[in-house]
C-alpha cells in the first residue's frame, strides 16, 4: 500500500509521499513515488503513483520517454498546452497500460493491476492545478470544495487534512499539516512507511522550489510525531469529563 497526498493552496502546491511497497510483512521495499518534469519558464508537472508497482513504473516509464522523445514524436508531456491535456494523456496511458498488463496475464490478472495517479503542476499563463487520475483513466480536478486529494491508504490521516487545511495557508503550515497526516497514518497502517519525498511547487516559478527525502532519523518529523501525540493527550484531558450516574 502507500499514502500520497496534494494539496492546492494560494500560494502553490504542496505533494508528499511515502516510499513503502510490501508484498506481506515479510518483503517490504522502498520505491520512489513521486516524479518531476520541468521546462524553465514554461512548466512545472508533479506525479505520484498509488498501486501495483509493475504498473506504476510501466506509466514512469513511457512518460520519461515521452519526455525525451526528438521534437514533437510523443512529447505530450511537455507540449501540452493545458493541465487539463496533460491529465488526459496521463489518464489514457495509465487506461492503457493496465488493460493491456491484465490481458497479458489472462482472466486471473483482473483487478490487480490498478494503479491511481496525483498529478500536479502549473503552464505558464494559467493556475497551479491539481488532477486525481483513476485507473479508468478519466479525473476529477481539485477545487474550493475538494482542495486536497489523498491516494492510497487515505483514511488515517484524512481528518487531520479537513480539520487544518486552509487555502491561504504559508507553505511551512502546509508542510507542517501534511507531516502530521502521515505521522496519523504510519502509526496507524504498517504498510505505509518512511522515508517520505516532499516537494513544494510556488506558483510562477516553473521548478520544484522545495524537494526532500525525510527519513527515519529527521529531527523536525521526529519533533513533529512526538509533539502531535503529547498535544492529543493534553487536548483530550482538557475535555470535559464524562459523568455515570451512581446505581
Amino acid at each position: 500500500m502507500t499514502y500520497c497526498v496534494g494539496m492546492v493552496l494560494d500560494k502553490g502546491l504542496v505533494m508528499m509521499s511515502d516510499t513503502r511497497t510490501n508484498s506481506g510483512v515479510d518483503n517490504i521495499s522502498v520505491f520512489k513515488k513521486m516524479f518531476h518534469w520541468a521546462v524553465p519558464g514554461d512548466r512545472i508537472l508533479s506525479i505520484m503513483t498509488a498501486g501495483n508497482l509493475a504498473t506504476t513504473q510501466a506509466v514512469i516509464s513511457q512518460l520519461e520517454e515521452r519526455t525525451k522523445a526528438p521534437g514533437d514524436r510523443d512529447n505530450s508531456l511537455l507540449k501540452a498546452p493545458t493541465m487539463f491535456q496533460v491529465a488526459s494523456e496521463i489518464g489514457k496511458l495509465l487506461r492503457e497500460t493496465i488493460t493491456k498488463t491484465q490481458e497479458d496475464n489472462g482472466a486471473r490478472g483482473k483487478g490487480r493491476f490498478t494503479a491511481s495517479i496525483i498529478l500536479g503542476g502549473q503552464i505558464e499563463g494559467m493556475e497551479p492545478r491539481l488532477f486525481h487520475i483513476y485507473p479508468e483513466g478519466n479525473f476529477i480536478e481539485a477545487s474550493f470544495d475538494t482542495p486536497f486529494f489523498q491516494i492510497g491508504e487515505t483514511k488515517y490521516g484524512r481528518p487531520i487534512l479537513i480539520r487544518g487545511y486552509d487555502k491561504d495557508m504559508s507553505f511551512e503550515d502546509a508542510v507542517k499539516l501534511v507531516m502530521v497526516s502521515f505521522d496519523s497514518t504510519l502509526k496507524a497502517n504498517l504498510s505505509v512507511g518512511l522515508p517520505l519525498d516532499l516537494m513544494v511547487i510556488e506558483r510562477d516559478t516553473f521548478q520544484a522550489g522545495h524537494v526532500r527525502r525525510i527519513s527515519s532519523d529527521d529531527p523536525y518529523f521526529q519533533s513533529i510525531s512526538s509533539s502531535w501525540g503529547d498535544a492529543l493527550k493534553t487536548a483530550f484531558h482538557s475535555l470535559p469529563n464524562y459523568s455515570i450516574p451512581d446505581k
